[in-house]
């Protein structure tokens, strides 16, 4: 499967998983709503279910009154009041309630507001009554009630009661409906969602499968192709040590050879600045033969410098110059073919690993050059180092070049310190060479690593060998090497090894 189609399967499968949350969302909304806007309904029936029940609850207590006022009338007994105050003391309790229900009703409010002074009218008559009746009043209170006016006032509420019964009935029709409907919706969406779960549930299966498959299929194309590169790396990997023998044979061929051609240079040069002596001699005594000079000495002896004068003496300081500039290439040369030897030679060696006491290994280094250290008043501190199992020979050559880099570009006339510490961090000791002298030009870093070549002033002896042949060391063991410095500010050199290093590659050979 190509980029392209692994981007796109996988922008489906995001655009699947929002659309499912997206619908899972709205589902969860809408069932909400609908679910509080079921409850509300049912609420709203219910409290018109209270409101009937509260209008036949006044009703039954004012005929209660009435009752009890009747039949005080017509006996004057005493449980005739008695029921009468108690249907007066739930009269009003029910009345109150009866408006708080209603009080979101403009229709049951302009009716309640009507229904109450007829209330407290017929209250009020049946009081009358009751008070003439216990005063022996029984003719006044006998004329009150023949007159009609307490049958009017019942007739009245009566009506009153019957409109808000039919309000109450016009809402409770409403308000069932509308419950109805929001229950009906709620599960037609539940309903609904649960089929679109199932559907994306189903989807989401079947992506997954497909994925796995597609999974299970790079999987193996990916084993094979690690198969297919592991073999093909075993076999790049002999080809380049092959070469890389071959590479080390050649040049250890070629250095060889060149030594004695240089050798037979080395011993012409020898012999032509011998020769140099005898033929300005023969120089200077034809000038004496064709000088009348009286200064001219006759009695000089063979061994001795001929006095030249004029262009001869000048011949012979551009001969001993060119003489002294071949002799100074050919020691350069042969150091370089020197160094190009010690290199393929170190190349073929076998690593040894050998569990090594890594600060007793610098001390001894730093012993070593304790003369060079006090000519150059520098101090070598050595803090805690980890112990590693590595080369020994190959470790040895690493901490002496850069502890001898350090002496040798410290600055002049400033007191060196040099400090050698190290760590550990998840399986690798790390080595930190510091010092305070002129140090490297940022941009200078990687040249210093490469053959042959110096950064900086070229002040003091070497071939630009030293550091090139120190990382590749660190390499062959398995690490890494860098540097951190700023010119005048010092440099540090940081070496990470492994702090095992396996016997099995004791083999490696520098690549």
């Amino acid at each position: 499967m190509t980029a392209d189609a692994q981007r796109r399967r996988a922008l489906g499968h995001i655009l699947l998983l929002v659309a499912g949350l997206l619908v899972l969302t709205a589902i969860s909304a809408g069932s909400v709503y609908l679910v509080n806007k079921a409850r509300e309904d049912s609420r709203a029936v219910v409290r018109t279910l209270e409101v009937e029940n509260q209008i036949s609850l006044v009703q039954l207590q004012l005929r209660r009154a009435e009752s009890a006022q009747r039949g005080y009338l017509a006996t004057l007994r005493p449980d005739f009041r008695i029921d009468f105050e108690q249907a007066l003391s739930e009269l009003t309790p029910a009345l109150t309630r009866l408006s708080r229900l209603i009080s979101d009703n403009p229709v049951q409010r302009q009716l309640i507001n009507e229904i109450m002074p007829l209330y407290d009218q017929r209250i009020e008559e049946f009081r009358t009554t009751l008070e003439l009746a216990r005063s022996q009043r029984m003719s006044d209170a006998a004329k009150i009630v023949r007159e009609g006016i307490g049958r009017d006032t019942m007739k009245h509420i009566d009506d009153l009661a019957v409109r808000m019964r039919s309000e109450e009935d016009r809402l409770f029709a409403a308000r069932t409906t509308s419950a109805d409907r929001s229950q009906t919706l709620a599960a037609s969406l539940t309903g609904i969602g649960s089929g679109l779960v199932v559907v994306l549930a189903g989807i989401a299966i079947f992506l997954v499968r497909r994925s796995s498959r597609a999974r299970d299929q790079a999987d193996a194309r990916l084993r094979d192709s690690h198969l297919n590169l592991e073999a093909t790396i075993d076999e790049r990997t002999a080809d380049l040590r092959e070469a890389n023998d071959e590479i080390q044979r050649f040049a250890y061929i070629v250095s060889h050879d060149l030594r004695s051609p240089l050798v037979n240079i080395m011993g012409f040069t020898s012999e032509l600045e011998e020769l140099r002596g005898d033929i300005f001699k023969r120089i200077a005594a034809l000038s004496r033969v064709q000088s009348t000079a009286p200064s001219a000495p006759e009695n000089a002896t063979d061994s001795a410098e001929p006095a030249l004068e004029g262009a001869d003496k000048q011949l012979s300081e551009d001969f001993s110059e060119a003489l002294g500039f071949i002799k100074s290439s050919i020691g350069k040369m042969d150091r370089l073919i020197s160094a190009i030897l010690n290199l393929t030679r170190e190349g073929r060696r076998e690593f040894q690993p050998v569990w090594i006491d890594t600060k007793e290994l610098v001390e001894a280094i730093v012993t070593t050059v304790a003369h060079q250290a006090s000519e150059a008043q520098a101090e070598i501190r050595i803090d805690a180092l980890p112990n590693i199992v590595t080369d020994r020979l190959a470790l040895e050559q690493i901490f002496s070049n850069l502890i001898d880099n350090a002496l040798k570009y410290l600055k002049t006339g400033v007191p060196g310190e040099i400090t050698v510490r190290g760590r550990t961090k998840l399986g690798f000791a790390i080595f930190e060479i510091s010092d305070n002298g002129r140090g490297i030009d940022p941009k200078d870093h990687q040249r210093i690593f490469d053959l042959f070549r110096r950064a900086g002033t070229q002040d003091k002896p070497g071939q630009g060998i030293g550091l090139a042949h120190v990382r590749a060391l660190v390499r062959r063991l398995g690490g890494t090497m860098s540097v951190a410095s700023e010119l005048h500010q010092g440099s540090t050199f940081t070496i990470t090894l492994p702090i095992n290093w396996p016997v099995g590659n004791r083999k490696t050979r520098h690549e």
